[in-house]
């Protein structure tokens, strides 16, 4: 048996130490350092229990000699402090992790969705500066969450291959984007928001994102058949588009949905007033105004 050389505050200490080691492990760290953090905390919270610590024999150090008892007061100061970091440390961990992580995402995203732009309005120059950055970002929110995965990814297991996947595909793009058929590379690059989508609808993020995205790919079949001047089509593909805009409207129903909302039923009007020449002209308006609010909040 080893002789306990631990007082009582020494090991409510220990127990503390413990707890902040494992909040850190579990919300902030991956990798080895989470392996690191996770030791520590079995090692302080196993020498407060035991009350013995070996490097304190090593080096002749004893907390318990002399020690005065504990007063009420400061277990129940201890308890509370205990209590405290628990709930508090995990519920701000928790949403501060939550947020960095979707600010990381934001940034990936936000060139994405501006290479994406660009190479369907056949734009070349503005097309490589935004892929260039995609892939920078890319490789390093990959790099950084392929490892460590906060707890609202963490329990993805899907997460890692589709960071792999995304990651893989945008730099197979690179010679389309530079030399290549641009408006054929805005369709590979079409491939990636699917992916996006489901990790966001997976892991619960913002429904906003995920809902404009679905009615991105309705709205887009409205105006394929504006474009093809179809009274008759336009009006068929208005029935999935308007059920995914209401979903839209469900969570964000401010000015700028208002004028897709406007524009959309400004289409389906001239497809049944039967008024196919201006049906691309207000095409192009419905699309103007979503790419407005994607581009700012999808």
């Amino acid at each position: 048996m080893f002789t306990k050389n631990e007082g009582v505050i020494d090991r409510l200490i220990r127990v503390i130490l413990a707890e902040v080691f494992f909040m850190l492990a579990w919300f902030w760290f991956g990798g080895v350092t989470q392996i690191i953090l996770y030791t520590l905390s079995f090692v302080m919270l196993l020498t407060a229990v035991i009350g013995f610590c070996g490097l304190y024999k090593f080096f002749s150090c004893n907390t318990k000699h002399g020690e005065k008892k504990v007063s009420k007061i400061a277990i129940a100061s201890f308890v509370i402090v205990f209590v405290i970091i628990a709930i508090a440390g995990g519920y701000y961990s928790n949403f501060f992790s939550k947020k960095l992580f979707l600010e990381d995402f934001n940034v990936m995203n936000n060139y994405y969705k501006q290479t994406l732009f660009n190479t369907g309005q056949d734009k070349r120059e503005e097309s490589i500066a935004n892929y260039d950055k995609l892939v920078l970002e890319c490789a390093k929110f990959s790099k950084k969450y392929s490892n460590y995965h906060p707890q609202v990814v963490a329990k993805d297991k899907n997460f890692n291959s589709d960071l792999a996947k995304v990651s893989e595909f945008i730099t197979s793009l690179k010679d389309k984007v530079y030399t290549g058929d641009l408006k054929e590379s805005h369709l590979d690059f079409e491939e990636v928001r699917p992916i996006f989508q489901d990790i966001l609808k997976r892991n619960g993020f913002s429904m906003l994102a995920v809902y404009l995205v679905d009615f991105h790919d309705s709205m887009e079949k409205v105006i394929a058949e504006a474009d093809k001047k179809n009274s008759v089509g336009v009006i068929e593909t208005y029935v999935d588009a308007n059920n995914k805009l209401i979903t839209v409207e469900e969570v964000a129903n401010d000015d700028e949905i208002k004028a897709i909302r406007n524009n959309l039923e400004a289409l389906l009007n001239l497809a049944k007033s039967g008024n196919t020449e201006d049906l691309a002209i207000q095409a192009a308006e419905l699309k103007s105004s979503f790419v407005k609010v994607y581009l700012k909040r999808g």
